[in-house]
């Protein structure tokens, strides 16, 4: 009885060991580390001649134009942000292709990395090339999503991107940041001054074909702007004035071209007078609703470093501020009140 007992006991322990073998879940296979998309990229950046973003409806260009500047062709070569160039050109050469998806050409627009030509197409191809016109990475950019990481502190973790080469159907997921524009607004600093308006101490403004208007601020502590010339000028718009003492807060352009290329005609010239000895010169043009003005300072050494990047530009500012930088008496009269209503009649 014990032996038979030994035997199923022992029989019965072999049948769960083969049981426990079998039920042993069998190891997942490794994934390959994340290889970079563009592997020794970083040792050629050096021979980066052109950067071009081609979408369907246009193509964005960027060119070097010395050792750290580089230049937009399509914006009269006004220079670009040398950082918005380097984050591109880092995060190429980090890129790594995380995850091969489809290499379905029917599918690849579901990850937004479809034929960037083709008529409503959503993908970039973002090339680097250098003298010669030789490529020297080429990727067509789908889809991105940045992720936040949940839990406590809700960390940020890094990007992903859907791409492919352009010369394959194969889409890889990759790792990595490519914040790739195609609007060339977004490539340059479209800031030209900011001064506050306490600064204005006085305004001359010369338009031939309207007459001379001066402004001077009054010497008290919160002393305002106000009209000096002309001699008979009627009640004046406070808000009207005040934007003239704003002409220069937060300036910004919409176009820029080289001032020999500046379009329309001249209409005129406005001096502001500023505190620490600086003074600064528009000149006017218009061209059509477009306004235009090319700047030039003159004093100390703020004066020098605002010409050094005036010089040879002619910028588009809003239509607004044309009111504000080269005014007429008739912007800053007062506008007539309105005759009341004729009193209703039985």
């Amino acid at each position: 009885m014990e032996r038979r007992t030994l035997i199923i006991l022992g029989g019965a322990a072999v049948v769960a060991g083969g049981a426990a073998v079998l039920l042993k879940p069998e190891p997942l296979p490794v994934a390959p580390a994340a290889q970079l998309a563009f592997p020794g990229l970083a040792q050629r950046l050096a021979g980066v001649a052109r950067l071009e973003v081609r979408r369907h409806d246009g193509t964005l260009t960027v060119t070097r134009d010395g050792p750290d500047r580089w230049v937009l062709p399509d914006k009269s070569d006004y220079p670009a942000r040398v950082e918005k160039v380097r984050e591109i050109l880092v995060g190429l050469t980090e890129l790594r292709l995380v995850e091969p998806r489809t290499a379905n050409a029917e599918l690849l627009e579901r990850l937004g990395v479809e034929d960037p030509m083709r008529p409503g197409a959503t993908s970039s191809l973002l090339r680097l090339l250098d003298a010669s016109g030789v490529p020297l990475a080429e990727l067509v950019l789908g889809r991105r999503r940045m992720r936040t990481q949940g839990g406590l502190g809700g960390q940020n973790v890094p990007e992903t991107i859907y791409v492919r080469r352009p010369s394959e159907n194969q889409a890889w997921l990759a790792e990595g940041r490519l914040p790739v524009d195609a609007d060339p607004n977004l490539w340059i600093d479209r800031d030209i001054a900011n001064f506050p308006r306490d600064r204005v101490r006085q305004v001359v403004i010369d338009r031939p074909a309207e007459g001379a208007v001066e402004l001077v601020r009054g010497g008290e502590p919160d002393g305002t702007l106000r009209v000096t010339l002309p001699a008979d000028m009627p009640a004046t718009d406070e808000v009207s004035v005040d934007e003239v003492g704003r002409a220069f807060e937060f300036l910004t352009f919409t176009d820029v071209k080289r001032d020999t290329d500046a379009p329309g005609e001249p209409i005129g010239q406005a001096v502001f007078t500023l505190t620490d000895g600086l003074s600064i010169t528009a000149r006017g043009r218009r061209d059509g609703d477009a306004f235009w003005v090319v700047l030039s300072a003159a004093g100390d050494d703020e004066a020098a470093r605002l010409n050094a990047r005036w010089r040879g530009w002619a910028y588009q500012l809003g239509p607004w501020k044309e009111k504000a930088l080269l005014p007429t008496a008739v912007d800053l009269a007062r506008p007539p009140e309105a005759a009341p209503a004729p009193a209703p009649t039985d």
